[in-house]
């Protein structure tokens, strides 16, 4: 994978296709990898004739971890993209994000709406918006000495999760402190950017896909069909909806 260097590290990318660039940004314990090449989401960008790049955040798959809850303020986080699209040289970009990755870019668009020509927010909604996941309960779970000493459900799957991706489990800990900040409506009025907002309709952790178009100006909703929080990331239907946004 490719790399850029800002004064906190390194960070890894993948960088596939030609035409114009859209920009990845995963979720929460994935990597780029995980979350946009093995969900079928590059190739799909790449034969619709669009150049991928997609992030590995700090914290997650390459790039580097750091242990620290303040270095994964969402400033930091969003300020990861920006970086990225200036060491790309890239005036403006298309963006995709989701769950934590459309958190990041949510907080991108609301000071840098003028680098984005299309901005699209999967799996995340009202309830991830107000309050966000449990994150001490994640925390602590990804710290525990073993998964027979998780007793909550969510901290499990995610402790599963990290395990499955080999991650940094104290990066990962300090991160869902560090990024978790309930969305300002006032900043979100600012955006100035066509949106699209993509949730599963069985997605109990992102909540309300119109409650968080509501707060953007002018952002469409895109309700994936039976679809959970994890289920949700590679659906045919969000494709598919995310062509017709680009396509408009």
């Amino acid at each position: 994978m490719p790399s850029f260097s800002t004064a906190d590290g390194d960070f890894a990318y993948l960088d596939e296709g030609s035409g114009l660039p859209v920009i990845l940004v995963h979720g929460f314990a994935s990597s780029a990898r995980v979350n946009w090449l093995d969900t079928g989401w590059i190739d799909w960008l790449v034969r619709a004739g669009y150049r991928a790049i997609a992030l590995d955040n700090r914290g997650h798959g390459a790039s580097v971890k750091l242990h620290n809850a303040e270095d994964y303020c969402l400033d930091k986080m969003s300020g990861d993209v920006g970086a990225l699209i200036d060491h790309l040289g890239l005036p403006r970009v298309r963006a995709i994000g989701y769950s934590m990755g459309a958190r990041i870019l949510l907080d991108f668009a609301t000071s840098h709406s003028d680098r984005l020509e299309r901005l699209v927010l999967g799996g995340i909604g009202g309830a991830m918006a107000k309050a966000g996941l449990d994150r001490d309960h994640i925390a602590n779970a990804l710290l525990a000495p073993s998964l027979e000493n998780i007793d909550d459900p969510v901290g499990r799957s995610y402790r599963l999760f990290a395990d499955q991706t080999h991650s940094d489990r104290q990066a990962l800990a300090a991160c869902i402190r560090g990024y978790g900040r309930p969305v300002d409506p006032a900043a979100t009025a600012r955006i100035a950017v066509p949106t699209l907002v993509a949730v599963g309709t069985k997605d109990a952790v992102a909540g309300s896909a119109t409650e968080l178009a509501a707060m953007i100006p002018g952002a469409e909703v895109l309700d994936i069909p039976n679809r959970d929080h994890m289920r949700a990331t590679g659906d045919r239907v969000f494709k598919e909806g995310v062509a017709a946004f680009f396509g408009r």
